[in-house]
């Protein structure tokens, strides 16, 4: 709608993973980096977190997207799955026919492929999106997946992608033995106030504004305050927020409109009602108590 008033091409703001939209800053690019070289060691479990709305699909997206060409990925997004369900789950993703076979049959046809995949050079990665929604004996049957190997390597290498809760399960006792086949770690950290506007200059430019900055800084503080640092409020504020000033015909988005792009959202109504904690509350009224006291001795 707003798109040709500002001299965009597309949204810039849209929330589903894009990886022309993908911002490095704020850690996010050294975490790729870092996820691309525990992938090429081939061996142990990766384990990525991060609260909701954070970016990890959109590093899901990336790492496919910037892996070797003789790496084979599949992906595993859906959670509610058990032991058995999720063999044959990742046997279709090979392209594997399973219908009315045993799980043992399933485990074997999934061996033998991915055998002859690393004897033709290839490496398989599996990529599994809400690992922390898993349960607990699916998470295990994942694991026991890395046990299929060759006398030098593993033939199945595995990223799991989850919020914290994952870490949670991680430390019950029960899966200890998978919590031992993680070799790297990494954590999606909120952005950084500071980093806002510059992240919101990014997403512009990646849509095909080429002018000056269209967010003021305060309009981009608010956002950063009201969002918390998670960049899918932010991308939603920062939407609503030039929706607001296209309806003003402005040319840049203000602090007004940023405010009223805080109101219209849920997470930011939240915050944006300033609501006197019990001390401040106290204050008032002994204030209150103390000037009709007052007032009382003048009238005596």
């Amino acid at each position: 709608m707003y798109q040709s008033h500002f001299g965009l091409r597309e949204s810039p703001f849209n929330i589903t993973p894009n990886p022309a939209f993908f911002y490095s800053g704020n850690a996010r690019g050294d975490i790729l980096e870092a996820m691309l070289y525990a992938v090429a060691q081939g061996e142990g479990i990766i384990k990525l977190t991060g609260e909701v709305g954070t970016g990890k699909t959109m590093l899901c997206r990336m790492l496919e997207s910037r892996m070797p060409p003789h790496i084979d990925v599949i992906y595993l997004v859906n959670p509610n799955l058990n032991p058995l369900e999720v063999q044959h789950a990742i046997a279709a993703e090979l392209g594997l026919p399973t219908s009315g076979q045993r799980a043992d049959e399933v485990q074997r046809a999934l061996h033998t492929e991915l055998i002859a995949r690393h004897s033709a050079g290839r490496q398989v990665v599996l990529l599994v999106e809400e690992a922390q929604a898993m349960p607990l004996d699916t998470l295990e049957a994942i694991r026991l997946l890395t046990n299929l190997e060759t006398a030098r390597s593993k033939l199945l290498q595995i990223v799991l992608f989850g919020q914290p809760e994952l870490n949670q399960h991680l430390e019950l006792s029960s899966m200890r033995q998978l919590k031992e086949r993680i070799t790297h770690s990494f954590q999606v950290p909120a952005l950084q106030a500071d980093l806002t506007g510059d992240f919101l200059a990014f997403r512009l430019r990646a849509a095909g504004h080429a002018g000056p900055a269209l967010f003021s800084p305060g309009a981009a503080r608010l956002i950063a305050e009201a969002s918390e640092g998670i960049v899918r409020r932010i991308n939603i504020l920062a939407d609503k927020a030039l929706l607001a000033a296209f309806a003003d015909d402005a040319e840049t988005v203000d602090v007004h409109h940023a405010r009223q792009a805080i109101l219209e959202s849920p997470f930011g109504r939240r915050r944006g009602r300033w609501r006197p904690k019990p001390v401040v509350l106290m204050v008032v009224l002994i204030m209150c108590i103390c000037g009709l006291v007052l007032a009382a001795a003048a009238f005596l």
